[in-house]
Parts: C-alpha cells; structure tokens; sequence
C-alpha cells in the first residue's frame, strides 16, 4: 500500500468549483518559514524556554514529562501546544426544498497542504472571536452565542489531538436556523451529500468540518443490534482508563531530553515525530492580513484506520481504547491504528500498533474508503493523514488483547453528545463511514 502524493485535492467542474476557485482568489495564505528568534508579537521565556505569546494568548509551546509504566515506552518527554482556551466550531444548518443544507466557508490556512479547504460556518479560538488579533469581528458568530434551544441540533466540547495538544477542547456546535440569512463572499450553502462526496476527493473538507460533522445525529433506523451494549462499552472504557497509568508534569521546554533546539526548529534527536517550527503568514480574507506564530510540523505520513466487519449484518467498527499524553480522561476512543510508521523504526518493536500491517497489507477490494486528509491547518504545517476503512471477515479474534472492541456508528454517535469520549480521529472516520451510507444508515458497499 503505497502513498498518495501531497497534491492540492480537486473540486469537480461546475458552480461548485467556479466557486472555490474564485474564493481562492480571495482567501489565501501564503507562508514561509522564519527563525524562532524572529517571531513578532511571540517571545522565548527566558527562565523555561517556553514559547509564549507576548500577550498571553493563542497558545504556548511548553515541554512535557510523560509516564506511562504498561505501555512498550515507559518514559519521554516532548514539546507539546497549550492552548486552555476553548474555540468555537459551529455549523448553520438550514431546510431548502424539505432537503438539510449546511453553510460551509471556503477557509485558508497557513499549515494546509493544499490551500483552501471547506470549513464550519464558524472556526474560531476564544483569542480569535475576542480579537486578541486586533483584527475583524468572525462572521455569523452570534448565531452560536445564544442559539434557540429548539433549533440546538448539538453543542458539546470535544478533544484534538492528545498527542499535541495539551488538553485542548473545541466546542462542537449544530445550530439549525429557519431565518434568511445574508451569504457572505466565501461562503455556501451545501447539502450533506455534496459535502460527503467531497471527503472522497481528498483533502477539500477540513478537519473541523469533519469533527463538526460527526456530532450530526445519527440517520435515522441505523442503530441495528450491536455485539456489546452501551453499557459494556463503557464497563471496558472505564477499566482501560483505570489501568492506563498515564501521568504527566510540564517541564520546561529547554533542555528538554532528547530534544534540541537550533536556529529555525525544536526537533528530535532522531529526526523522527515532529519539530517545532516558525512561520511568516500573509493572507487575504482573514481577519488578520499578516502574523508570525510557531507550528507543529509531523515527520512523515499517517495511517488512520478502522476495521469494519458486519455482525449480523449490522456494520460494526473496531475501536482502540488509547491513552495520549494530552487527553483530559486519559484514555478515549479513537481509530483501530493511528500512527505514522516510520515513528516505529526508531521504538521498541512491542510499541508498533497491532493491525497496522493488516492495514497495509489490504487489497483493494476490501478497502471501502481511501483519503488524504489534513490535520488542523491553524497549528500543524503539512499533518496529513491517510484514513482508511477496511473490510474485514466477522469479528474474529480482534478484541483478545483488551484494548480493543467492536462498536455500531450509532454508538460511537451516542457517545458523541458526550465530552472526551471519541477523538478527533475517529470523529472523522465517523464522518468518512457516513458518506459511505444511504438515507436510512445502511452501509452501501
């Protein structure tokens, strides 16, 4: 199983890619890469070694001890991204013609691969919508401020990536209007299986959008009968969590061990996860025409990926109950591998994720969803993802280790009205298996 090469994902001919090109005339941003010493508006703590914006906002870059005495790794330590602060990720939803339609916006980001991505109605950090940035007011923000109880579709606060973000939580919000409401340039009303389609191209939804999407109530008659209940579910959730044995102290970013820092980067001793890198922004439709900030920039390709098999007929997908340093509970639900391989030649051969090599081996008959996507645009330079859904026969003896078990989409979106349940990996395999489903939630291949 090869990878696909990085390219800017295509949006089909016709008013839709008239559209995205003449936003993208519009909205961009344009990036380049500076020396840490030479951000604006950032500085180096000069005890810690820290990160830190000048006023305390956005987020900061601080290092991190980490423990975790059952796993193949027992110790490390890594920078990671703080940011206390919890953003707003809203969706408008409104009825045309009897048929749902969401209002998505055509948004740049400085770390995207491939420029402009469709994004939530709104997409914004408590730093932006209180502008910390000096900059514009972010459009249509009233409409998730105070919503209507009766148009409330959801509102919960989800994770990011825990093995990045320090206990980072965005609030995830559906708010269904019946009001005309002014389109603004760079935005767009679209129905769900427009945007679904559009998960299949490649990296055009972004991951906020997909996070956002995931919180969509389940369709309906696809609860099917599940090989565990809900209760079982969280039973074994519960007892992962107690076992995990995951503890964490922030340490000081300098003299971090086996970490370095150089002119233009934090980066490993080994050349293998991730650096920590500076970056020069110049945009157009942003609130703010040009800014400095640091970025997380991943080494190499991940794999994300569910194995889905039918119980009875009813589609089932194997989760992982995995603990990450960043995670608020410890442990939470994510896809049957997510990892990047190469990390692993430079780990103990105990640490390579089970089933990941099932994965790459995969015929292509049995892989039922393949995409490049990307990570989070606004922190991470060039996180790019291949997700993947994989076939495989009955349930076999995939749940022996203890660390994983089979569960319905309508299970995983039970426990989506909940906080630090499911993360953002998996809330975006949820919403790739949905563009894979009929009205009425069956599986359509």
């Amino acid at each position: 199983m090869t990878t696909p090469p990085v390219t800017t994902a295509p949006v089909a001919p016709g008013p839709l890619g008239r559209w995205f090109a003449e936003a993208g005339e519009r909205r961009y941003t344009r990036t380049r890469r500076i020396p840490l010493d030479a951000l604006e508006g950032w500085h180096t703590d000069a005890r810690t070694g820290d990160l830190v914006h000048d006023r305390g906002a956005f987020f900061t870059v601080r290092g991190l001890d980490v423990s975790a005495p059952e796993g193949p790794v027992p110790h490390w330590a890594q920078p990671i991204l703080d940011q206390p602060e919890t953003g707003v990720l809203g969706l408008l939803v409104r009825d045309f013609g009897g048929r749902p339609h969401v209002l998505a916006q055509a948004k740049p980001e400085p770390g995207n691969a491939g420029g402009l991505q469709l994004a939530p109605t709104v997409q914004a950090t408590r730093s932006n919508f209180t502008r910390a940035h000096g900059g514009r007011t972010v459009p249509y923000l009233r409409y998730f401020r105070d919503p209507p109880s009766r148009g409330l579709v959801a509102d919960v606060r989800q994770s990011e990536q825990g093995a990045w973000f320090y206990r980072k939580r965005n609030r995830n919000m559906i708010v269904r209007t019946t009001e005309d409401v002014e389109v603004l340039p760079g935005y767009r009303w679209m129905t769900l299986p427009r945007v679904h389609a559009l998960l299949g191209a490649g990296d055009v939804v972004n991951m906020d959008a997909r996070s956002v999407l995931a919180c969509l109530p389940p369709p309906p008659g696809s609860a099917g009968r599940a090989l565990h209940s809900g209760r079982e579910i969280l039973h074994w959730l519960t007892g992962v969590r107690s076992r995990a044995g995951l503890r964490t102290r922030p340490v000081p970013l300098r003299g971090l061990p086996g970490w370095h820092r150089t002119e233009h980067a934090v980066s490993h001793d080994s050349g293998r996860f991730f650096d920590v890198i500076a970056v020069e922004v110049r945009a157009g439709g942003r609130e703010v025409r040009r800014w400095t900030q640091p970025m997380l920039r991943p080494h190499g390709t991940g794999i994300v990926a569910f194995l889905l098999t039918r119980v009875d007929g009813v589609p089932h997908v194997l989760v992982h109950a995995a603990a990450e340093p960043g995670s608020v509970d410890e442990a939470e639900l994510t896809a049957t591998v997510c990892c990047t391989p190469e990390n692993y030649d430079v780990l103990p051969p105990g640490a390579r994720p089970r089933f990941l090599d099932e994965v790459l081996a995969a015929p292509p008959d049995r892989v039922l969803f393949d995409a490049l996507l990307s990570e989070e645009g606004g922190r991470f330079h060039h996180a790019l993802n291949r997700y993947l859904i994989v076939a495989v026969d009955g349930p076999g003896p995939y749940e022996d280790a203890g660390t994983h078990r089979w569960m319905t989409a309508h299970q995983l979106s039970a426990l989506l009205r909940h906080s630090h349940y499911v993360t953002v990996q998996a809330r975006t395999l949820l919403t790739c298996l949905r563009s894979l489903t009929g009205p009425d939630g069956t599986l359509e291949r």
